[in-house]
């Protein structure tokens, strides 16, 4: 059976018993290249790898490093588990390959042309432009209503505007995601055995239940949208930060108790502060950047090389505060699922 992929290292190939989450493929040791490598797995190393190479910006660089050491913590709790015999039916295994499919066109790694990540920096957004659009004539429509009502302040519009970009990253999130089901649907059509028919149909049947939840999610963030943006943000707000309110507002659809929600809203709050705190090291890093490239253009050495440990250092701080901080919304999303929601996050 001949597969067609267009994935850019031949260890993201699937479909054999020696693919991509085989010890023999994946398992990397520093002494292989002659020095330390950044990840243990060697396909998420390449990954890493490939982003210094094609000179990935700072602040996507940190996010794909926090992104990818995730992904690395899941796989290898994973091997763990299918060497106890567990994951008979895959489901854990589906996950981790639509997750990892998610992050190569997250960064426009996956060999496919596309404009989702080329614009790149985060924080030209905090001064959009007229013309500058959502790539959703909806979005642009209760953007610019927004703009024009004089309901929010400067602070506020700002707020929003992080609302907005967010959902556009989840549009994108379901559309990589419809893209693997299209995939899947051309692969099972190949499918020979009865066995292997069984097991791609069950796949198959999981990105389908991904997809619908996604939609629902979207149509429920773009609702919200649309109220803010009619009524402005009420005085009882709970949260400013879209993730934060996402899961505020997932964890009300769930089951869980008063007490418990009580729990988590605090848990939340500590949430937020660290978005918050996350969000100001990348814009310290880019700051850095933009430094040390000035800098560089000046010529002076020493001062060449004090701008480049700030930036390595601020670089080092933004990846470990992202992981951190990616890790506490993995948990606090899981804890929200296993009481009601079948919920699935990048």
């Amino acid at each position: 059976m001949k597969m067609h992929f267009t994935l850019l290292f031949c260890v993201f190939v699937v479909g054999t018993k020696a693919g991509k989450y085989s010890k023999e493929v994946n398992e990397q040791k520093a002494s292989d290249k002659g020095d330390q490598v950044e990840f243990r797995i060697a396909k998420i190393n390449q990954v890493w790898e490939k982003a210094i190479k094609i000179q990935l910006v700072p602040v996507r660089l940190s996010e794909l490093h926090s992104d990818l050491k995730i992904q690395e913590k899941d796989e290898l709790q994973w091997k763990k588990l299918k060497a106890e015999g567990l994951d008979e039916d895959g489901e854990r295994e589906a996950k981790l390959r639509r997750n990892f499919s998610i992050i190569l066109a997250k960064y426009g790694m996956d060999g496919k042309k596309d404009t989702r990540t080329l614009d790149s920096n985060r924080f030209k957004d905090h001064d959009v432009k007229e013309g500058d659009t959502f790539d959703d004539p909806r979005l642009d429509k209760l953007w610019n209503k927004a703009k024009t009502s004089g309901k929010f302040s400067d602070e506020e519009l700002q707020s929003l505007l992080r609302e907005f970009q967010h959902h556009k990253d989840k549009i994108n999130e379901y559309n990589i995601v419809m893209d693997t089901v299209s995939r899947t649907e051309e692969i099972h059509k190949n499918v020979i055995s009865p066995l292997e028919g069984e097991v791609k149909e069950h796949v198959l049947h999981q990105k389908h239940d991904d997809l619908k939840q996604r939609m629902r999610d979207l149509n429920q963030g773009f609702e919200r949208l649309r109220k803010i943006t009619h009524e402005g943000y009420s005085d009882d707000t709970e949260f400013r930060e879209p993730r934060v309110t996402e899961l505020w507002e997932m964890a009300k659809r769930s089951n869980l108790s008063e007490d418990e929600l009580d729990s988590l809203k605090e848990e939340l709050r500590h949430f937020e502060t660290k978005v918050e705190k996350h969000q100001h090291y990348q814009e310290q890093l880019e700051l850095s950047h933009q430094k040390l490239k000035h800098v560089e253009a000046l010529g002076d050495k020493d001062h060449i090389v004090r701008s480049k440990e700030k930036y390595h250092t601020l670089a080092e701080k933004a990846r470990e505060m992202g992981y951190k901080m990616k890790k506490h919304l993995q948990d606090i999303t899981n804890k929200i699922s296993r009481n009601g929601l079948q919920h699935n996050e990048l």
